[in-house]
């Protein structure tokens, strides 16, 4: 998933660290589309054929078709060619400095196509769509994992997979301290929940010298410029906290905002300026 992993734990041991370890390896070994042995590979492998995959893999591609809908497609895991196309083709820190020219992309696909066999675990991508599942691969890792720390004899879990973040069980006296990207000294109070940032300042690299991001907008194939240089979104887990940051970095506030309050969810836009547009609720967690 070509990201780091801080984990805090209230209780346990340091048999559950390990744990905690083993399972995001486990995960990033399926989803990741950095190894050539991962089960997503397997799935572009054989277009047009049923793959049966795990059961981490089939849920995880379950949620990725159900926010898909949601958003309107403006979460979309098909954006995987246009990631390719803009140059994001290895692991973030083995980019070049300054690669060849962009290649054009079309729009992504989506995952309209897409058949999932839940008798048999199978999914079915079409020929020409394949899937990056960087984010949401993310958000779900955190929330797999803090959930099955707390019921192996942890008290509580913060763990953040790359800034998309799963808090679970007791929080601390204090509560759990976030601070907030984008908005400097910025410092949000939760007891659980999840929380997630999408930012333009994040992973940015040179193609025949113009600067690119990872940010992809699936309606045009081409980084997009999104509302603001960063959002942040509030959720109740890490992976629907993911979901909702891309929509809202896509859409805008007005028409992501709205996205935000049917998911009982809230965020924050910063502006090119710095900024911050708090969306209705955000401002109750500000420390």
């Amino acid at each position: 998933m070509g990201t780091s992993c801080d984990l805090t734990l209230l209780g346990g041991d340091d048999a559950l660290l390990d744990r905690a370890v083993a399972r995001v390896e486990e995960l990033e070994a399926r989803w990741s589309r950095f190894r050539p042995t991962s089960e997503l590979l397997r799935l572009h492998e054989h277009p047009g054929r049923p793959v049966v995959v795990s059961d981490d893999t089939f849920a995880v591609l379950e949620l990725a078709v159900t926010a898909w809908r949601d958003t309107g497609g403006a979460f979309d895991p098909t954006v995987h060619d246009a990631v390719l196309a803009a140059g994001y083709t290895t692991d973030f820190a083995s980019l070049p400095d300054d690669g060849g020219p962009v290649r054009a992309a079309p729009p992504a696909p989506g995952l309209d196509a897409v058949h999932l066999d839940p008798l048999v675990r199978a999914v079915t991508l079409p020929p020409g769509v394949h899937l990056d599942l960087g984010g949401i691969g993310k958000g779900r890792a955190a929330d797999l994992v803090a959930t099955e720390l707390l019921a192996s004899g942890a008290r509580g879990v913060c763990l953040s997979m790359g800034g998309d973040a799963r808090l679970t069980g007791e929080a601390p006296a204090t509560g759990w301290i976030v601070a907030v990207e984008e908005m400097p000294g910025a410092r949000l109070g939760l007891t659980r929940g999840g929380i997630a940032t999408g930012a333009r300042t994040r992973r940015r690299w040179r193609r025949g010298g113009a600067e690119l991001r990872h940010l992809i907008d699936p309606r045009t194939g081409r980084p997009a410029p999104g509302a603001g240089r960063a959002v942040t979104v509030i959720a109740g887990t890490a992976a629907e906290a993911e979901v909702l940051a891309k929509a809202l970095y896509l859409l805008g506030p007005a028409t992501g905002g709205a996205l935000l309050e049917r998911h009982g969810a809230t965020g924050v836009v910063v502006d090119d300026a710095g900024e911050a547009h708090p969306l209705p609720g955000f401002a109750d967690y500000l420390l």
